[in-house]
This record gives C-alpha cells, structure tokens and sequence, in this order.
C-alpha cells in the first residue's frame, strides 16, 4: 500500500483495499475499511466518493458511541482486537477534517462549515471527558482551518472564536508536539486579488506494532487486582490459592512504527509570489503521543488478560491430571496456555492511508487562472523538481488545492 501511495497510483490503491476488504479487515473494523478507502479517495481527488465512505465511517462510528456512552466517555477509545475499532480521537477530528476539506477543494463552502461545526462539537465533548489526562484534547489544525472556512462563509464572530481556540491549541502543540504556531493574518486582500490554500500532505502516518514483554509475576497479579473484574480475581485468588505461581508470563504491548519519508517539506510560487509551506499537524507525533498517554491503562488490562488466561492453564492442567494422569494434564495445560497465547496480541489497528504531517502555505494572486509551482524539499533542505498545478483564483476568495507525497 505505501509503494502504491508513494507512486501516487491512488487506483490501484483504491483498488487494493476494495479487494482486501473481506480478508484483511474483519467486521468489526468496518470503521477502519471505510476511513482507509475514504483517505486514498481523496488524495486521488475523488471527493464525492471520499466524503461518502467518510460519511458511512462516521455513522458507524456514530453508533459504536451510542452504544458504549453508558460505559463512559473516557473509555470509548480503548480498543481491543475483539471489540469494533472506534478510532482515535485524532481520528475522528481528522475524519471531520477530510470531509470539511472535499467540500472546500469542491468550492462548497456551506457544506466544509458543517464540518468544522461537526469536528469544535466534537472537541468540547472530548476536552470534557478526557481533561487533563490526555495530551490530545483539542486539534489546533482543525480550529485553524474551522476559522478559514468560517470567515469564507461569512461568519466573522464563528471564525473569530475559532481562531482564538486555535491560538490555545498550537501553544499546547508546541510544547507536546513541537509543533509551531502558524501566521494567521495575511492582512486585507487587494481589490482584483484572491488567496491560495495549499495544503502538502506529507509521508504515511504511523504505522502499530506488536511488542511480546515479559512481566513479573507479582506484577501480573497487581495488575489483576486493580483491572480486573471481581469474577477475574476470583479465579486468579483461587489458583494463588491452590498454589499457582510463575517466574513471569508474556504480553503483547502495541508500539508505533514510523516509516520514515525523503520529502519532508515545500514551498509554492504563485504570480512570482514565494512561499514556504508550514507544518499545521504533525500527526505522527499526535498519535504516538496519544498511545503513550494510553499504555499505562493498556498495559495493565493485557497483563490482566494473560495472567488470567495463565491461571486457568494451570488448573485445567491441574484437574485434568488429577482425573487422567500426568501425560494428560501436561497436554490439556499446554492446548491451553497455546490458545490463550494465540488469542493474546495487541490491537495494531490505525488509519494507516493518512499522512504523517499536513503543511500549509498561504499566498495572495491576482485573481484569474493561476500556476502554483510547487517545489519540494528533502532532510538534507535541498530542494527538488515539483509539480505545477492550475486553479482559479476569484477575487475576494479563498481557493483551496492540496498535494500528497508519501515517499
């Protein structure tokens, strides 16, 4: 997939993940299926189509929340393979994202401002069930572009509250992410004058993967006692109590993986007219972040898992040789300690067609056809041969174009 990315076949990509759809992705990752398709889609500037696969990520997204909510916001992102993938919460603001943005490079501006109302809602429920337990609790790209959709909408005092939630965001995103705070007043525009929007999608965002660590007995039933269940500890109590014990047992702990890129930046030219792009969302570091805040809480309930499934080894090991002999309880043991170790893998689901950053380039035109060369850069800061795009540049008026690298 990321070759197919990288070569920009966005097709054959699409392609891929219609025809992977019944082996690779199980039905509780209906969420991950559409939000993978959704993201190739508009990077091949198929925008109809991409909002409609964000559209059916969203409902269903929509209605795992509807379900869980009694259990707790606060608990709604804690994925395990067995449970329908519910996304990240940088997931889900980038889903609200996308949509605003199909509607934006389409020109339908009344459409991209449901969007940023969609994705500030979001973000107020999930400042207040997460507080300040976790770093992601706002998305400051998602402010910033709210607030240029609202102004081009003509909704001053809308755009004046987003940006000031942007400013907020950003000051937060420097310190956790090194993420900068980006100009936000390009002062008036001319009277024959518009605006360029370029957005540089850049590499592939993270990747997850699975991590076997052994853990310490007496750390495993700690764990137990505090995460599990009163019917867990139970079972776990009384194997302690038959005299079950071990030297340590395996877990699997996600970590995230990040592929590394060659193009790392740009600047466009418009009517000779220069301008450096700048990084707006550094979403690699968002979600490896997000998962680090997490793995406290995951860690625990995986230890939990496998010393539970390790205690009930043992007493069907136990049993079994009380009733048919040694050779048996050794073999019943074993079957079972193999299924619970198969069973036992950390969840590695991620949007995984995303970029790993999205940079942004603002420049005032002359309104009429423009070019917008585009110039890329590597990590040693040479510059390389772009791309020209053409677009329409309207007085008064934003247009908004956008490019994907992921090689």
């Amino acid at each position: 997939m990321n070759y197919l990315l990288a070569s920009r076949d966005w097709a054959g990509a699409t392609r891929q993940l219609q025809e992977s759809k019944d082996t690779e992705y199980a039905s509780r990752d209906a969420v991950l299926y559409w939000l993978d398709v959704a993201a190739v889609l508009h990077d091949g500037g198929n925008f109809k189509e991409s909002d409609q696969a964000l559209d059916e990520a969203e409902q269903r997204l929509e209605a795992l929340y509807t379900q869980s909510i009694s259990k707790g916001a606060g608990t709604f992102f804690l994925n395990d393979t067995t449970d329908d993938y519910r996304g990240e919460p940088h997931e889900r603001s980038l889903l609200h994202i996308l949509r605003a943005l199909n509607y934006a490079y389409a020109g339908r501006t009344e459409e991209a401002v449901v969007e940023s109302r969609k994705v500030s809602a979001f973000l107020a429920e999930l400042g207040s069930a997460v507080g300040s337990n976790y770093a992601y609790r706002d998305d400051a790209f998602a402010q910033y572009l709210s607030a240029l959709l609202f102004e081009d909408a003509g909704r001053r005092d809308d755009a004046r509250v987003s940006y000031q939630a942007a400013h907020g965001a950003y000051a937060a995103y420097a310190s956790r992410y090194g993420t900068p705070e980006p100009p936000y007043d390009l002062g008036a525009m001319g009277r024959d004058e518009g605006e360029v929007v370029f957005l540089h999608y850049v590499g592939v965002a993270p990747r997850k993967a699975s991590e076997a660590v052994q853990v310490a007995w007496n750390d495993a039933l700690i764990a137990v006692q505090t995460t599990g269940s009163d019917d867990e500890n139970a079972q776990v109590k009384n194997a302690i109590t038959a005299g079950l014990s071990a030297n340590a047992i395996t877990v699997a702990l996600p970590q995230h993986v990040q592929d590394p890129f060659v193009i790392v930046g740009s600047e466009v030219e418009v009517a000779g007219r220069r301008a450096q792009t700048l990084l707006v969302e550094d979403i690699s570091a968002i979600a490896k972040k997000a998962l680090e805040d997490r793995l406290g809480t995951i860690r625990s309930r995986a230890i939990a898992r496998a010393a539970i499934k390790f205690a009930l080894a043992k007493l069907a090991e136990e049993e079994t040789t009380k009733q048919a002999g040694q050779a048996w309880g050794f073999l019943a043991g074993l079957t079972a300690r193999a299924a619970g170790a198969a069973l036992e893998v950390a969840d590695t689901r991620c949007w995984s067609t995303i970029p790993a950053q999205i940079r942004m380039a603002r420049v005032r035109a002359p309104a009429g056809r423009q070019t917008v060369a585009v110039r890329y850069s590597s990590r040693a800061g040479d510059f390389t041969n772009g791309e020209a795009l053409t677009v329409e540049v309207k007085p008064g008026r934003r247009t908004y174009v956008h490019v994907r690298t992921a090689m």
